[in-house]
């Protein structure tokens, strides 16, 4: 699969949606038009780097034979690497009332199509 580009759309739609999130740090997504990861971390000291670790780490969970997770959440990773996306945004803030932070990538184009595999 080709590289990801930043786009600064994606990473502004990212942001005022991250900005909304803020005051309750909810697992939420925006139901946007692009495909989308978020994240949450207790306390300080996540940053992106932990996220897309997370969301890689779901590759444990997949099998490309069947495209399913076995049971477990593996959508993400699925979307880090959906063939067509092509252009990724992200975003971070830092939750009101010490809840930690709130991270979100959106891709263009989107992925997680049912019943379609990844790659």
């Amino acid at each position: 699969m080709p590289p990801l580009v930043w786009d600064t759309r994606l990473a502004r739609y990212a942001d005022l949606y991250a900005r909304q999130r803020r005051q309750d740090c909810l697992l939420k997504h925006s139901n946007g038009p692009y495909g989308e990861n978020i994240f949450w971390g207790s306390g300080d000291g996540w940053n992106p780097a932990h996220a897309a670790a997370a969301w890689v780490a779901e590759r444990r969970w997949y099998t490309y034979g069947s495209n399913s997770c076995n049971g477990q959440e593996c959508g993400h990773y699925t979307q880090i690497i959906w063939k067509d996306s092509r252009r990724i945004g992200c975003a971070k803030v830092t939750c009101f009332q010490g809840r930690g932070v709130f991270m979100i990538c959106n891709y263009d184009p989107p992925g997680n199509y049912i019943g379609e595999k990844p790659y």
